[in-house]
Parts: C-alpha cells; sequence; structure tokens
C-alpha cells in the first residue's frame, strides 16, 4: 500500500514558504503523493453541506480561502522530483472542459508524468451554479466534459459534437506525457459513479471512509465492473482517505480491505500541528514497504 497525503492548502497559512517545505518533507519522507481538494468559491449559504463535516461547512482559516489546484501543482511540481500529485477531486460539471485539458496536459508535461485526475460532480449547488451551468444535469455534463477531455489528449485532430461543448478539426498540445492519458480516479459513492468509473477510471477514490465503508463501495464497484461485463484489474488502484480522526496505528486495515493508496489527512496546517502529523504520516511508509 502506498502512503500519500490530503491537503487542502489554505491561505493565510499555506504561504509559498510553507508549502514548498512541506512539499520536500513529504518527499524526503518517501511519501507517494500529494491530493488536493478543489473550490473555486466558497457560500455563507448552501443547499447542501459539505458531507464531510458535521456542521455542513468547510473548515476555513478566518479570512482565508483555498488555494487553485491547477497553480499550486504547477509550484509544487517545481520544488520536488518524484511526488505525484492528485486532485480530490475536480469538480468536471463546472469546468470548461477545454480549458481544464490544457491545463491538465501542460501540468503532466511540465512535471514528468507525475499527475493523477480525480474528478467528480461535487456537492455544491451554489457553486455549479455560479459557473454558469445547470445543477440537475451535471452528471450527463460530466460524461461530456470526460469524453471532451480524453480524445483530445489522445487524438491529433479531433471533431466534437456534443449537448454542451462542438468544435471541428481542433488540435490540443503538447500531449500528456503518461500513456494512453492522464489517469483518471473517479471519485463519489452513486451508482453513476460506479459506472463512469468503469468507463473513464484507472481507479476510484473514497473520501473520509473507514475501512468497512471501503469494503461496501468496492462491492458496488465489482458490480458495476460486472455489469458492463468485466473484471476490476489488479492495475486499477483503489484510493482512500480515512476520516481525520482515525488512529495511524489502525490504518492497517485500509490494506488489508485492499486499499492500494491511502491518503492521510493532514488537517490542520499550522506549523505545529504540521510538524506532528507529517512525521506520523511518515511513519506508515515504512510500516508499508
Amino acid at each position: 500500500m502506498k502512503i500519500g497525503v490530503f491537503s487542502t492548502f489554505m491561505s493565510p497559512l499555506a504561504t509559498p514558504q510553507m508549502i514548498q517545505s512541506f512539499a520536500r518533507r513529504a518527499e524526503d519522507s518517501g511519501l507517494d503523493s500529494i491530493w488536493m481538494g478543489e473550490h473555486v468559491a466558497l457560500f455563507d449559504k448552501n443547499t447542501y453541506g459539505y458531507p464531510a463535516s458535521k456542521d455542513g461547512r468547510i473548515p476555513v482559516p478566518p479570512g482565508g480561502g483555498m488555494l487553485d489546484v491547477t497553480a499550486t501543482f504547477g509550484f509544487l511540481a517545481a520544488a520536488t522530483t518524484k511526488l505525484r500529485f492528485g486532485t480530490g477531486v475536480a469538480l468536471i460539471p463546472q469546468r470548461n472542459p477545454i480549458y481544464t485539458a490544457k491545463e491538465m496536459c501542460t501540468l503532466d508535461w511540465l512535471s514528468n508524468g507525475r499527475l493523477d485526475f480525480g474528478i467528480g460532480v461535487g456537492w455544491n449547488k451554489e457553486e455549479v451554479e455560479s459557473c454558469g451551468y445547470r445543477w440537475e444535469d451535471r452528471g450527463a455534463r460530466c460524461d461530456e466534459f470526460m469524453e471532451v477531455m480524453r480524445r483530445l489528449w489522445t487524438e491529433p485532430v479531433v471533431d466534437f459534437s456534443g449537448k454542451w461543448v462542438k468544435f471541428e478539426t481542433m488540435r490540443l498540445d503538447p500531449k500528456p506525457i503518461q500513456k494512453p492519458h492522464i489517469p483518471i480516479i473517479v471519485g463519489g459513492y452513486a451508482d453513476a459513479s460506479f459506472r463512469r468509473a468503469v468507463q473513464y477510471g484507472a481507479g476510484w477514490y473514497g473520501f473520509n471512509l473507514e475501512p468497512p465503508r471501503v469494503k461496501e463501495m468496492m462491492a458496488k464497484l465489482d458490480a458495476a465492473f460486472a455489469k458492463a461485463g468485466r473484471k476490476r484489474s489488479k492495475d486499477f488502484q483503489i484510493i482512500v482517505t480515512p476520516p481525520l480522526a482515525m488512529s495511524i496505528d489502525a490504518m492497517q486495515a485500509y490494506a488489508d480491505v485492499g486499499v492500494d493508496r491511502l491518503l492521510v489527512n493532514l488537517g490542520g496546517q499550522k506549523p505545529e500541528q504540521v510538524d506532528k502529523r507529517l512525521p506520523q504520516i511518515a511513519s506508515l511508509v515504512k510500516k508499508a514497504a
């Protein structure tokens, strides 16, 4: 089992110096990857609450905000040589698919193939709508946008005629370093998410899950593979972030249920908290070796 870290870097604590130092320490400790969540904006009132907190709100420092994934990964790629970077998850239904395809293949190119593209449909209705899209059809739009990106990454010239995207003889270069394209890791717990993982994915990502819940999700995933007339291959990755409150000593249980990559939540980003948490996460690397 590979060990990485999930950290949604937030201002004002996540300064350039803090992020660079953290990444280098993570790489020196043997961690596999850094994953970041994504929200372009937060709202004082939401139709649906953030599912990973008791009060339904994302814990953001006063006066701070979440850093952009693409820019942060570009910064981190320049500060490291081995760490992989994963979007956990990129909110596809509210993104422009052509810009996203370009950003991600550029990151893959500049990092020498160190990117994993975690995707999902999101939970924040206000965010989707503020980006100019409808909430109700975000699943279908995610599928179309993923098809656009996958084709732009793999075909020299693309014609596309969909409900939301139409173009002719488009070229997008450079292509990703990784072949056939950047690994797509699908997050989510709905039947559509598992179907999407089978259709597009090189893996599935679960957030804030304990081992018994992971087993339940893997059973649903395998059912989706069976419905498509396939079996889950050994190359298909199961990636999970445990609950923040879960003890480091208890995390071997994820390997026992078949998790391939464990992304331990960093939690708070105050220097004293990072100094305590990072060695704990790094200790898992030795146990997993």
